[in-house]
């Protein structure tokens, strides 16, 4: 084998070495990657069942249910077009409350109950995601001046 034929099929190595180690980080990079999903979507179809994602959306007032003495819990999320209910088993975060916007972590269940890892509140009246904010604006919402 000719010098240039070695550099030619060395060349070929790293190539097809840096080939594999991107599509290998790709692969890793879209099985954890969350996306976010309203409950309207949720509601069409478009959110994964047995995968892990985001929802976000306004706590619906008397939804927040609890048994005495468990600390799990159910409530119900609306983008005021569909609602999804959600199911928690840890503690909520302070500034949690009915009327309010959430982003919660977890996977739809076959009987379309959200079943959350993680609910994160938001913490200034003025924040929402942008996702949620169009969501909410194009629909008819409490407080939205027309």
């Amino acid at each position: 084998m000719t010098p240039r034929q070695r550099r030619m099929w060395g060349v070929g190595l790293v190539l097809f070495g840096a080939g594999v180690a991107t599509a290998l980080a790709l692969q890793a990079f879209r099985e954890n990657i969350l996306y976010f999903y309203t409950p309207s979507q949720i509601e069409s179809g478009e959110a994964p069942v047995a995968r892990a994602f985001r929802i976000g959306g306004l706590v619906v007032p008397g939804s927040v249910h609890r048994e005495p003495g468990d600390i799990d819990m159910s409530f119900v999320l609306t983008d005021n077009a569909h609602t999804v209910t959600v199911a928690y088993s840890k503690i909520l975060p302070d500034l949690f409350r009915e009327g309010q916007g959430i982003i919660a972590r977890g996977r739809l269940g076959e009987d379309g109950v959200f079943s959350a890892e993680e609910v994160l509140a938001k913490h200034d009246e003025n924040y929402m995601p942008p996702e949620l904010a169009e969501a909410l604006e194009n629909t008819s919402h409490p407080g939205q001046s027309n």
